[in-house]
């Protein structure tokens, strides 16, 4: 996984860990920042404890060296490769005359390079896996002229690793590899939301990062072959593992609605 020493990420390590999985993360966090709570080692702590097994690596999704040495990390540890997960992403929202070079580059490399950088490491392990499975923490596609004039810049960066887990799906679907996308419906409890996207009234209408992870979780168990090529919304794939009381993962009686979802009858 890339990513994964807080927030989502973190979230499906741990719910991973407790069905007993090994999982190694890829992440830039060393050293804790007063601003973002974890590193990558407290999150493989959180991970062990959880009941799993747990490898951090220090490096950078964008670069090329990090991400062969991760997955020959994990090859090594663990003796091969099930699930590859893209979850690094960096967000600015900011209009397009707002937006910095610097940060339109940073978007573009962590949500599309790094995202193909470790999904293409991953494919030769993934091709000789039972169940293999590619999974990226990105949004259904919609063209809705809402979503593409608020934030052109970000929206297509995740639009991008949508695009690219969808185009594998196909590629790959010969050799059985599973490739979907996930998304929350509503906004998750994280700092993200907490710093960028409204504050404390933001968190309180957040759910917890535990139902992107359980959704997770019931994706990457199904059958590859008979589940590719689809972006999901977490709520649907819980609905359709039987679970429509969400009530236990928080955001009180009207959650609010995440980028790129539209609020029912909008």
């Amino acid at each position: 996984m890339s990513g994964g020493s807080r927030g989502i990420g973190l979230a499906i390590g741990v719910a991973a860990g407790r069905q007993g999985a090994n999982v190694v993360l890829l992440a830039k966090t060393d050293a804790p920042d007063p601003r973002l709570p974890g590193t990558v080692h407290t999150a493989v702590a959180e991970i062990e404890a959880a009941g799993g097994q747990a490898l951090g690596m220090v490096g950078d999704v964008r670069d090329e060296e990090s991400v062969a040495r991760t997955v020959r990390a994990a090859v090594d540890r663990f003796g091969g490769i099930d699930v590859c997960i893209n979850n690094a992403s960096a967000l600015a929202l900011d209009a397009t005359e707002d937006l910095s070079a610097k940060r339109f580059d940073l978007m573009q490399q962590i949500q599309l390079r790094g995202t193909f950088l470790l999904t293409r490491a991953c494919l030769p392990h993934l091709r000789v896996s039972d169940n293999p499975h590619v999974l990226s923490l990105a949004p259904p596609l919609n063209l809705s002229p809402t979503w593409l004039g608020r934030h052109p810049a970000y929206t297509t960066a995740k639009y991008g690793m949508t695009l690219l887990t969808l185009g594998w799906a196909a590629e790959q679907a010969t050799h059985g590899i599973a490739a979907n996308c996930l998304w929350p419906e509503s906004t998750i409890a994280t700092a993200a939301v907490a710093n960028l996207l409204g504050g404390t009234e933001a968190l309180d209408r957040s759910r917890g990062p535990e139902i992107v992870a359980d959704a997770a979780v019931e994706i990457l168990t199904r059958p590859a072959r008979e589940c590719t090529g689809n972006t999901f919304l977490d709520v649907d794939v819980l609905a359709q593992a039987g679970l429509t009381d969400l009530s236990s993962y928080g955001g009180g009686p009207t959650p609010h609605y995440d980028i790129f979802v539209d609020e029912p009858g909008a």
